[in-house]
């Protein structure tokens, strides 16, 4: 029998040893690695000592608690980095959680309190004792935050208005960890030594059932229809709870030694797998996990997704916080079609577009801006050439491309053609000006129109042809014509259309008369 004795937090974290810690290699249970598709997280942040919980605050950055550095720190999840001053907290601070009023409660399993920080302020603003070694925190449909007491295997509520507890402690089974609430308004509390999940109505404080059945579950999470998904330790698997009957409907394979839980917006599930330091991600549909487990840090602990579907994963050997971020898909994109000049304002739908770029027919799109949810995005094309044109979405994560999802084409610009009087003589006999001009200007830029072919023609009668200048203006001499000029009261010109590499030109002709002086 061993003599050894922990301390409550390496029972709780096990952060001085890890008992039946298997190392990534093949672990029983663990999802195959030849899997496809495989991810990578796409950047770690350095962080306190044994970073456990996180928790979203309501200006979208993110709170880690560092367990070993008696801390919380600040992640801004637009640059994720560390921001701002680490705000103390008590001994050994677990999983946190943050109150629909903003302030954030911290368990600290040591000193037996609960830090309450204002968000807005990053400042404590009081300490609630609470014995029996404090664990997790969540919150319950009165707003009101419910903390697993892992040392007196009960769950004790606390008044977020008053920052006081609230009523006798709600008894678990043995070793409290990881509260969920379903939609149902029922919480599951994962009883890691007890191998059990207690159920509590959290409308009255009082337990409905006690769920069998598991090994070693320490955290919780609801997945899109209500079941709970419960992550296993001890046998590197997940159980589904169905929260109506309160009854596991099955079992996930998935890592070795998973601690951490939780359900993203788009759905999937993710663990994080301590044993074999990597994440699985779980089709809560289909209840199968998709792909090879994602590599992250030194034993994962702990995990949450942000809207935009980026994966955070506390490791609490590696003092850092491993950032996930998927492959880009495309959807859409509208308008699909614009002219060759660029400058079309266009509309990408799809997942994962955070921090993207775009290239259109392989050049640079410009004024890219993404929305807060990595679902939709915005940006002005460049010039191209007519015909179908790949659209490519780039970001941390990966790329994917829309095959021809943008065609180029030519725009009609209408044209305008004027044509000067023919002048006939300065003193009889002679001609005054020798030369029959015509300028083609373009109607949408308002510019002259250089190198099309202008036709001088009286009726049907070609008088000659001519090209105009970088002025737009063609020129005709007309002293051989000046009779027949003269005998049909003047001449017309006339542009039959072009198409030139960035528009199509339509039409245009003018009748000019003759000026006797």
């Amino acid at each position: 029998m061993s003599t050894s004795v922990q301390s409550p937090s390496e029972e709780l974290l096990r952060t001085a040893s890890f008992p039946g810690l298997v190392e990534a290699t093949a672990g029983a249970g663990a999802v195959s690695r030849a899997a496809a598709p495989t991810f990578l997280a796409v950047t770690t942040i350095p962080v306190g000592t044994n970073p456990v919980g996180l928790a979203f605050i309501p200006n979208g950055d993110l709170y880690v608690a560092n367990s070993g550095s008696n801390n919380v720190q600040t992640i801004d999840t637009a640059t994720d980095t560390v921001i701002g001053a680490a705000i103390p907290t008590g001994t050994t601070p677990a999983w946190l959680t943050v109150a629909p009023n903003g302030n954030a409660y911290v368990p600290n399993n040591i000193s037996n309190n609960v830090t309450v920080i204002n968000t807005a302020t990053s400042t404590v603003v009081t300490t609630i004792g609470l014995s029996g070694g404090p664990a997790a925190a969540t919150v319950i449909p009165s707003g009101n935050v419910y903390v697993s007491r892992f040392g007196a295997n009960s769950v004790q509520e606390i008044a977020t208005a008053t920052n006081t507890l609230v009523g006798a402690a709600i008894p678990t089974g043995s070793g409290p960890v990881g509260i969920a609430v379903a939609p149902n308004g029922k919480a599951y509390v994962a009883n890691r030594n007890g191998n059990s999940v207690t159920v509590i109505d959290t409308a009255t404080a009082t337990v409905v059932t006690t769920i069998l059945g598991f090994n070693q579950p320490n955290f919780v999470a609801i997945g899109p229809n209500g079941d709970a998904y419960v992550a296993n330790i001890g046998s590197n698997n997940v159980s589904v709870v169905d929260t109506t009957t309160d009854t596991i409907v099955t079992t996930i394979p998935v890592g070795t030694n998973p601690w951490g839980i939780t359900v993203g917006p788009d759905g999937h599930a993710y663990t994080a797998n301590r044993g074999s330091n990597n994440v699985s991600v779980i089709d809560t549909t289909t209840n199968t996990t998709i792909g090879a487990p994602i590599p992250v840090g030194s034993q994962p602990t702990a995990l949450v997704v942000a809207p935009n579907n980026k994966v955070y994963v506390t490791n609490i050997a590696g003092a850092s916080v491993s950032v996930i971020q998927f492959d880009p898909t495309i959807t859409s994109i509208t308008p699909n079609s614009g002219p060759v000049t660029g400058g079309t304002v266009v509309t990408i739908t799809g997942t994962n577009l955070t921090g993207a770029t775009v290239t259109i027919g392989g050049n640079p799109a410009t004024g890219v801006t993404v929305n807060s949810t990595g679902t939709q995005l915005t940006a002005t094309t460049p010039p191209g050439v007519p015909g179908p044109a790949d659209v490519t979405v780039t970001t941390p994560g990966g790329s994917t491309t829309l095959v021809g999802g943008f065609t180029y084409f030519l725009p009609v610009h209408a044209t305008s053609l004027t044509a000067t009087p023919a002048l006939t003589k300065l003193f009889p006999p002679h001609v005054y000006f020798p030369f029959l001009t015509a300028t083609l200007t373009d109607q949408v830029t308002g510019l002259p129109v250089p190198g099309q072919t202008i036709v001088f023609h009286i009726g049907s009668n070609l008088m000659g042809t001519a090209i105009t200048d970088a002025q737009g203006t063609a020129r005709l001499n007309e002293t051989l014509l000046l009779s027949l000029i003269l005998l049909n009261g003047g001449y017309d010109a006339t542009f039959a259309g072009a198409t030139t590499p960035t528009a199509i030109l339509s039409p245009s002709s003018d009748h000019a008369g003759v000026i006797e002086p």
